[in-house]
């Protein structure tokens, strides 16, 4: 990041080519679709670089940068909800549109919709937490969160995950 903020384009290279795979997640798991997640990363790092003056180099990059796509995130959640306050449902779907996708796409989509399903700060949290690999300080300086809270918060989305999966489990049993 000091590289970066020294004008190294290979440092910045280097920094989107390391950090874009995690925040792509973090922005997936938000429950919009792979562009809507592109769409954001994108902003994200014009936000970045826009802002990369003041971060300062006695302090993680990490927390900087997550708090900088939290707010993104934010700014995009409240973009789409104005827009779909103006959109017109079409009442059926369009003849010849293919319903079928591929296995794997659809086990991605049903780890994406039970990370989905839980509430935004948890799901926030668990993202940081173990897609990002931060730690509970990092993922508190970005969350404006103290450790406890950071900690309850995952603990909590531990606690619905696991119940999530055993209702599968014996829902699969049953049928």
């Amino acid at each position: 990041m000091m590289r970066y903020q020294g004008a190294d384009a290979a440092a910045a290279d280097e920094l989107v080519g390391r950090v874009s795979p995690a925040l792509l997640r973090y922005f997936g798991g938000a429950g919009s679709g792979r562009n809507d997640a592109e769409d954001l990363l994108q902003e994200c790092w014009i936000r970045i670089h826009r802002s990369r003056h003041t971060y300062r180099s006695s302090e993680p990059v990490m927390p900087w940068i997550y708090a900088i796509a939290r707010h993104t995130r934010l700014d995009g959640y409240r973009r789409r909800r104005r827009l779909e306050s103006r959109e017109v449902l079409v009442a059926s779907v369009p003849e010849g549109f293919d319903r079928a996708e591929p296995e794997a796409l659809r086990e991605e989509d049903d780890f994406a919709s039970l990370v989905a399903s839980l509430p935004e700060a948890q799901r926030e949290v668990l993202v940081m937490l173990k897609v990002g690999g931060m730690s509970l300080d990092e993922v508190a300086k970005a969350t404006s969160s103290s450790v406890g809270a950071v900690k309850q918060k995952a603990h909590r989305a531990y606690a619905t995950l696991r119940r999530a999966l055993q209702k599968d489990r014996t829902n699969a049993r049953q049928a």
